[in-house]
This record gives structure tokens, sequence and C-alpha cells, in this order.
């Protein structure tokens, strides 16, 4: 096999039609060896021929898509000073737009012998035992695809893993289930828009792999924070091969989700890769460089700086691992036409030293970025190292998964007692957290569960974590749920515990879809999915985790599609901006403006006394907003009671609101309007169940009469 110097840039393995071109950083090899394979595993190396900023590189004419290949590098093995090169070990590029194959847990793919860690190199070849990259063909007919686009403000989030979601759905064909292919097969995409949802935003697709400790236990690692390849789809989700066929399955998937008109987000892990600790396997980054791609001890390097809780944190500020970050974004965007992402850990991307810093090297990036500054960016703002929690400070442009929305309303619905003023500003948008750093509402992703946590149907049906499946003697995961699970632990047959879960499942789904900000529903939870209690699923590829389709809550899945509707057709529910609870220019009442329950406006003394009751005027005809053609975008005006006691509660409607009145919105009951129609006046008193959500909106004056 002769490479003739081909280039620097860029980097990975490009096909151009007549062969190849191979590029790989590293700074401290001696040495970079090109290996390719052949169909029965026979290996044929040569050395990259040429090395440029140091940027080993070749190209290798007449080769073509579907070749298998790896990188072995020769240089220092040095723990102690933080350098691991071992040219036995075969490496995947870390710019592979696809990889065939999974570890095969050997001793081989470590660079230590587990009887002595401390002992001499590992010298066997871990060629046999590990994924291979695969060179790629860059063409897809997209023909017509266009990026929806859906504004932030009216978009709603469902947040769903490839695998589990058609894993044993009966309408998609066996072979299709758990697979790209499968997430837009017709029975899905129905599904899909039925629900009402704009954005799917999927578990980890980029390559990742099964750890050591899961798979002596026979679990995997089914969430996929774990990733080996931040360019390639995960292979075990393409029904149609692993040479590549990934990458076009992949695509599309997102031309079908997209034709729908339902956008792509992804779930993507760039704060740690799954080479773990100083004890873990020699598959990549750590064989090609090893002080540069990893936080390492500055006192010893021989170990991992670890904000993570997996072993090691990406060196976010090196410039070659911000530029593979920054690569890989664009290519997801401009490539695979994918239309945001999530940042898992965010926090530790933004570590480029001990604190976290929202001016780091990578938030300049992301903003200076014209392709990438673009599409939907949401953080998880916080990560396991010290001073680790930052909802409410990252950077415009971002939004964010916002833990106090969700502690806030588990809180005020299912706990004894809680800041009812906390709960208003979640409730609005968190204007507390957002609005001074010139972000709107949509800059709040709220979420009452995700996949890290109880399921909807479980945060109500159990007090404690049921987490044996793990193996871990029920020691992961959150340690108590402190919420009230409706009146026994797990399943019961008690009617009347079911029906009290039903309706605190309605009063979750419809404040989360009731809230300003950017609802994330997770996938399941309108069919009330369960996990048996299980609050930590990461490594339950099984019916733990997969949707149940035969066994699904009909009334709740009718009465989200129907909240999902109706907030769909009323602004007022997620507004562009944020409320300012004063009269808008032009318009004599307030935008926005809270009662308790006798008519009384809420004053400061209202808010601290501790009250599980509350109403809110939206005030549709003064939004303060403009559509893209200058037109004032206005909605109708609606009342919302709230009564989280256990006893019902009479409200006044105030009189100054408006005269009539019509009962849009009762969690109290599992069929919408299965009590008829319901028109108040103003002045009147209305009693509301306990543990309901109640909304009217404001009828014209002819309606006085109905």
């Amino acid at each position: 096999m002769k490479l003739w110097p081909g280039s620097a840039y860029p980097l990975g393995a490009t096909y151009d039609g007549t062969g190849v071109n191979f590029s790989v950083f590293s700074e401290v090899a001696e040495r970079v060896q090109l290996c390719v394979y052949d169909d029965d595993g026979a290996e044929t190396s040569a050395d990259l021929p040429e090395v440029h900023a140091f940027c080993w590189h070749g190209y290798l004419p007449n080769a073509s898509p579907g070749l298998r290949y790896g990188f072995r590098v020769h240089g220092p093995f040095d723990p102690d000073n933080g350098l691991r090169c071992n040219s036995s070990k075969l490496l995947l590029d870390p710019y592979a737009k696809a990889i065939e194959g999974e570890v095969e847990w050997s001793e081989a793919v470590f660079s230590y012998h587990f009887d002595d860690p401390d002992g001499a190199l590992n010298e066997q070849d871990s060629a046999p035992f590990v994924p291979k990259s695969v060179v790629t063909s860059p063409f897809f007919d997209w023909d017509n695809d266009r990026p929806p686009r859906v504004a932030r403000d009216q978009t709603v989030i469902y947040e769903v893993h490839v695998k589990g979601f058609t894993q044993l759905h009966p309408d998609i064909p066996e072979e299709l289930r758990g697979t790209y292919a499968g997430m837009t097969h017709p029975a899905a995409l129905d599904y899909l828009k039925s629900l009402g949802v704009t954005a799917v935003e999927l578990l980890p697709v980029h390559q990742f792999i099964h750890d050591s400790h899961l798979a002596d236990k026979g679990l995997r690692n089914y969430w996929g924070y774990n990733s080996i390849g931040f360019m390639a789809p995960h292979n075990d989700y393409s029904s149609s091969g692993q040479s590549g066929q990934q990458v076009s399955e992949f695509k599309q998937m997102v031309k079908n989700l997209h034709a729908e008109g339902i956008e792509v987000i992804l779930d993507v892990v760039y704060n740690h890769t799954a080479e773990g600790n100083h004890l873990g396997p020699t598959l990549s980054f750590r064989g090609l460089d090893n002080p540069a791609y990893y936080r390492l001890v500055d006192d010893d390097n021989r170990f991992y700086f670890d904000t993570t809780g997996t072993g090691n944190s990406l060196n976010v500020a090196q410039p070659h691992v911000l530029q593979l970050i920054m690569d890989s974004l664009r290519y997801w965007v401009t490539e695979m036409h994918v239309d945001g992402f999530r940042f898992d850990l965010a926090a530790t991307l933004a570590r480029q030293f001990q604190d976290v810093d929202r001016l780091s090297a990578f938030f300049d990036l992301i903003h200076q970025d014209p392709i990438v500054s673009q599409v939907k960016l949401i953080a998880e703002p916080w990560d396991l190292g010290e001073g680790g929690y930052h909802v409410g400070n990252f950077p415009p442009l971002w939004s964010e998964w916002n833990g106090k929305y969700r502690d806030s309303v588990r809180e005020f619905w299912l706990g004894d007692s809680g800041p009812l003023a906390d709960f208003a500003y979640r409730l609005m948008g968190s204007s507390d957290l957002y609005e001074a750093t010139g972000r709107r509402p949509s800059a709040s992703v709220n979420f009452i569960t995700a996949h890290d946590g109880f399921t909807l149907a479980d945060l109500t049906a159990y007090n404690e974590k049921h987490n044996e499946a793990n193996g871990e003697d029920n020691n992961d995961g959150e340690s108590h749920n402190r919420s009230w699970n409706c009146g026994a632990e797990g399943e019961t047959d008690d009617p009347e515990v079911n029906v009290l879960r039903g309706l605190m499942r309605r009063n979750l789904m419809a404040t989360l879809l009731l809230s300003q900000g950017m609802p994330m529903i997770l996938g399941g939870d309108e069919l009330a999915r369960s996990q048996g209690g299980n609050n930590n699923a990461y490594c339950q590829d099984n019916e733990i985790s997969w949707f149940n389709w035969e066994n699904q809550d009909d009334v709740l899945l009718e009465f989200t599609r129907h909240l999902v509707e109706f907030r769909r057709q009323h602004p007022v529910f997620h507004r562009p901006n944020f409320f300012q609870g004063r009269p808008v220019i032009g318009h004599e009442m307030s935008d926005l403006a809270w009662f308790r329950n006798d008519g009384a406006e809420m004053e400061d003394d209202d808010w601290a006394a501790g009250l599980k009751t509350v109403a809110v005027f939206l005030n549709g005809d003064a939004m303060g907003a403009f559509d893209q053609r200058g037109e004032p975008i206005t909605d109708d005006s609606f009342l919302m009671f709230l009564n989280a006691h256990f006893d019902p509660v009479d409200f006044t409607i105030p009189a100054e609101l408006g005269d009539v009145w019509e009962k849009v919105v009762d969690t109290f009951y599992p069929v919408p309007f299965e009590e008829g129609r319901v028109v108040i006046k103003g002045g009147d008193t209305v009693t509301v169940p306990f543990r309901t959500i109640v909304v009217f909106q404001l009828q014209p004056p002819e309606s006085a009469s109905a």
C-alpha cells in the first residue's frame, strides 16, 4: 500500500471520487501508521508520509467508501508525564464519519496488564477487539429538504430514545424497530404528528461504547452518554448496515421528519469520552495525544481532572479539541441537517481553568460561528465539579434545561409546601433568571421529567427508587423522590388511587404545556410509561426502558394532544417576550395579574404565606409583540385557577376582568369537556375541585346570553 503526501486539511478521511485523503492530529507522535482492513479482518499498513502543524496526512489512491481503517501512533509512553502512546493499540479516527463494530472487552484494549496496572506496557494487538473507522461517501439526495425553523416560542420538544421509541411498536416491521428507519416509519411519524410536537430531541446518537463493567453484568449503555465518535451516527441504530449505510439512514430520518415540519435536536456529549480514567481502554484520543485531548491533574499528569463523574473531561482549552467540537457541530448541521443541540453537562465545556467561565473560548466560538450560532442551542447548565450549577448563567442565544422549573412545579403539586412566588416565576417563563441577560422566555426549557430520573407515571406512583436491576444494590440514582405517591407505592388495583394518580399526571402535564417557555415532554409520559420505579435506567436496554405500546394510558394521551393543540392555537401561552405585569402601551389593563381565590389581587404578604392556590389573568389583547409583517400579535384572554390543596376551593371571577367566561381546560375531568359547556360571569364564584387546574377563556359580549 503506497500513500501519496495528500493534505493536512480537512482532518479525517475525505473521499474525492478517485481516492481518500487521511489526516489526524497528534503533537506527541513520532510516527503514525494508517491501517486498512479487508472483509476478513486482514490488516495492511503504511506510514502517513507527511506532517504539517502536527497533522499527519497521506492520500490513498483508488480507495473508496466502505474502506475500514484505523491509526497506530508510535511515540512516548510515559504516564507520569501524561503520555500514553502505544502502537499496539488500533485507534479510531476522531473525525470518522462512520464506525463499524463495537468493543470486545479483552485485556488487549488496555495499555496495562490487569494484574499489574503500574507494570510493563501491554503490547497485545487490540485490532481484533475494537471497532474500525469507515470511509463514507458525502453524496445524498436531499432533494428539497428545508429546515422547519420553528420559532423558539412555538417549539414543543419531545425527548426520545431512537431505539426505545420503536423497539416494541406492533405496527413497525421487526427489522426496522429500534433504528433510524423505524423512527420515521409511517406509524411513528403519524404518532409524532398527532401528538403535535415540533421537535424530537434524540438521546445521544454519536457513536458510543458499552462500558466493560456493564458488559460484565449483562447490561448495556442504553442512554449512550459515552461517546467515542463525535461525527459518526451510532451504528447499532442502523437497519441497513454499518459500513457507511448508517449515515444515509440517519439523513433519510432527518429528511422525513423535516417533511412533516418536525425538527431534530441532538443530545451531544462533548464533555468527556468513553476512554474513562487512567485505568480505561485505549481506543482513540488517549493513544493519539493524551495531554492534548484530556484535562490532566496539574501536579500529577498520570490522573485525569474529572468534572463529569465519568473518569475524564475533554480539554476544551486546547485549540485542536475546540476545533474538533466545532467541526463536529458544523458537520451535523451542514451535512446531516440537524436543527439544534442539547449539550450534556455543558458547564464542563465552559471550564477553561477551575471555574466555569461563561465567556470561555467555547462560547466565543459558538457565538461567532455563522452556522452553529443559527440553530437551537440548549445547555444542561451544570456539571459535577465545584461550583458547577449554573441555571440562568449561560450567555444570550442559549436556552437551558431549567432545573429550578422542575423542582418548583414538583414542589407545588406533589410537595408539602414551597415558595409560591418561585412557582409563579417558573410558570411565567423565569424572567428572574433570564430577562436581565437579554434572553426571552424560550431561554427556559421547562421540564418536569427527563430521561434522567422518574417518568411522569413513576413520579406519582413511587416515593422510593427501585433500581435493583442496575446491579448496584439500589445505591445509584437520586436517593429519593421528594414527592407524594398518590396513596400507594407502585402499581395498585385501588381505583381511587389510580384516579388520583391520573389527576396528578394531568396537572403536571397541563402545568408544563401552559407555562411560558419551551416545554419538553419526556417521551412516553403522555402514555403513562413506567420504568417500575427505576429512576436511573441508563443501563436498561430492555422492557424497563422501551415504550410499551400495548399498555398505554389512552386518556392521558388524548389529554396531552388536546393541550398541545390548545397551546399552539393560543400564543398568550407561549409569548415571545416576558410579561411586564403592568399595562402595555395602548391598553388600560395589565398584561398579567395574580389573584387570591377571593378575587383580590395578590399582595406581598400573600406570596410569603405558603398558599397552595392562585389565579392568574393572561391578557391576550396586550401581548406587546408583532409578527414578521409588523402586525400586532393578539389572542383571547384567559383566567387560570390552580388549586394544589386536598380540598375544593371557591374562586371568585374578578368582575373587572370581563363579563363572560367559558371553561376550556379542566384537569379534574379525564376527557375534555366531559361535563359539558360551562359559562360563568364576572363576579361569580366557581368551585375548583381539589388538586385541579381550571382555565376559563374570556368570551365576546354577545355570549352573555349563552
